[in-house]
C-alpha cells in the first residue's frame, strides 16, 4: 500500500521504522513544524523527521494539517493509507476522508480507556496492571474511532511514564503490521467503541506536577512515576522548587504526629523517609531548581535538610 505517515513523538519511532522497512511504500511524512526544545531553547526536529531524512523521505510540516494548504498537498500524494501516530494535530474529516482506503491511528492505551493526549501517564499515575495499544479506523472526535485491532501488556511495578511508553511503541509497531495485513487483505472488521467505558487522558500541565503531601504514600509513588519526564513531580524546599525522580515505598513506624510531607528519617544509602497523608515514602533521586539530578546521599552533602523539615 501507498502510505503517508503523520507523527512526531518518539512513541511513533517504532512503527514507523517498521513501516519503512515493509513492503509498504512511505511516500511522505507529515509531522510538527520544529520548535525550541532543552534548556537552551533551540530549534530542534521532531524525531521522526530526521528518522524520515535517514532514509530519503520528504517531510511535510504545517501548523495545521487540515488546513486548506495542506489538503491540497496532501490530494495530490494519492495515498491508499494515512497512519497516524502521537502526531499532536486533530485531523479534521475533509483531511481523513482524502485517502483511498481510510485513515488509522495507534493509541497506546486499550481504548475507549484513556482517550486523550497522555495515556501512558494516566495508567501509571491511576496504579494500572495492564495497559496496551489499539489500532482505530479514525473519525474527526480524538480517539472514538472503530476498534480494528487491540494487544494487551502488563504494567510492572516498577514501570514509569518513560519505560512504559517505550514498551508500548514497541509493542504499537508489530500491531500496526498486523493492521495492515488486515486491512490490505480486506479481512479487516472495525468494532465501535462502548462508550460507558470511555475514561479521559488529558494533556499535563505544568501544576499537576505539584506534590500534595495529604495523598496515601502509594498515590504519591505512581504519580512520581508517571509524571516523568515532563512535568516531572515536584515539590518545595528552602524557597526553591525541588522535583522528586525517583521514590519507595517504606513500611515505618506509625508517623501519625507528622504533619504530611515532613521529614521522618534520613537512611545513609537509602533515601530520605517522608510523611504522608498515609504511609510514608522514601525519596532516592531528586533535582533542585537549577542543579543536577543526584542520589540523596549526594544531596545531602550539599544542602540542609533534616528531621523534622517539612517539603510542601
Amino acid at each position: 500500500m501507498i502510505i503517508v505517515f503523520f507523527g512526531t513523538a518518539e512513541f511513533a519511532i517504532p512503527a514507523f521504522r517498521a513501516l519503512i522497512a515493509s513492503k509498504h511504500r512511505v511516500l511522505a511524512l507529515v509531522t510538527q513544524p520544529d520548535r525550541k526544545r532543552g534548556r537552551n531553547l533551540k530549534i530542534q526536529p521532531p524525531p521522526t523527521k530526521v528518522v524520515a531524512e535517514t532514509h530519503g523521505i520528504p517531510v511535510y510540516q504545517p501548523e495545521d494539517a487540515s488546513g486548506r494548504e495542506s489538503i491540497e498537498y496532501l490530494k495530490k500524494l494519492g495515498a491508499d493509507l494515512f497512519v497516524v501516530i502521537a502526531f499532536g494535530q486533530i485531523l479534521k474529516q475533509e483531511a481523513l476522508g482524502i485517502p483511498k482506503l481510510s485513515a488509522i491511528n495507534l493509541h497506546g492505551s486499550l481504548l475507549p480507556r484513556y482517550r486523550g493526549a497522555a495515556p501512558t501517564n494516566w495508567a501509571i499515575m491511576n496504579g494500572d496492571k495492564s495497559s496496551g495499544v489499539t489500532i482505530i479506523r479514525m473519525n474527526e472526535q480524538m480517539d472514538e474511532g472503530d476498534i480494528i485491532l487491540k494487544s494487551e501488556a502488563a504494567i510492572d511495578a516498577d514501570d514509569t511514564n518513560i519505560t512504559l511508553s517505550e514498551a508500548l511503541s514497541a509493542l504499537g509497531a508489530q500491531v500496526l503490521m498486523d493492521a495492515l495485513e488486515l486491512i490490505e487483505s480486506g479481512r479487516a472488521t472495525y468494532q465501535k467503541q462502548d462508550k460507558t467505558q470511555a475514561t479521559p487522558a488529558p494533556k499535563l500541565k505544568k501544576e499537576d506536577g505539584v506534590i500534595d503531601w495529604s495523598l496515601p504514600a502509594a498515590t504519591i509513588h505512581n504519580r512520581v512515576k508517571g509524571l516523568l519526564p515532563w512535568p516531572g513531580a515536584y515539590t518545595r524546599c528552602a524557597g526553591k522548587t525541588l522535583k522528586i525522580l525517583h521514590t519507595e515505598l517504606i513500611t515505618y513506624p506509625d508517623g501519625s504526629e507528622a504533619k504530611p510531607g515532613e521529614v521522618l528519617d534520613i537512611i545513609k544509602n537509602m533515601g530520605i523517609v517522608v510523611n504522608t497523608g498515609s504511609g510514608a515514602i522514601v525519596i532516592k533521586y531528586l533535582q533542585l531548581e537549577g542543579g543536577k539530578i543526584l542520589d540523596t546521599d549526594s544531596f545531602l552533602r550539599g544542602h540542609k535538610l533534616g528531621i523534622g523539615d517539612r517539603l510542601a
